[in-house]
C-alpha cells in the first residue's frame, strides 16, 4: 500500500548529497536504537503451549503413519 509521507521523505533523502544522506542515516539509527532499547524484551518461553489445542484431538501415531506415506510420492 503506498504511503505518501514514506514516498515525501524518500525523495526529500534522495536529494541530498551522500554525505547528508549518511549523516541523517547515523541519526535515525541512534534515535531507532534508543526506542528499542526501551522496548520489553521478550522471551521465547511466552509461546508455550501455543496452539496446543489444535493437537488436542489428533493421534500421533496416526498422523505420523500418514505423513510417513505421503513422502513416498
Amino acid at each position: 500500500m503506498p504511503n505518501p509521507r514514506y514516498d515525501h521523505a524518500k525523495r526529500s533523502v534522495q536529494a541530498l548529497g551522500p554525505a547528508d544522506q549518511l549523516r541523517l542515516i547515523a541519526e535515525l539509527v541512534g534515535r531507532l536504537s534508543g526506542e528499542l532499547d526501551r522496548q520489553p524484551r521478550r522471551s521465547l518461553l511466552e509461546l508455550q503451549g501455543l496452539g496446543k489445542g489444535v493437537w488436542q484431538d489428533v493421534d500421533v501415531d496416526e498422523y505420523l503413519r500418514r505423513e510417513r506415506s505421503s513422502w513416498d510420492g
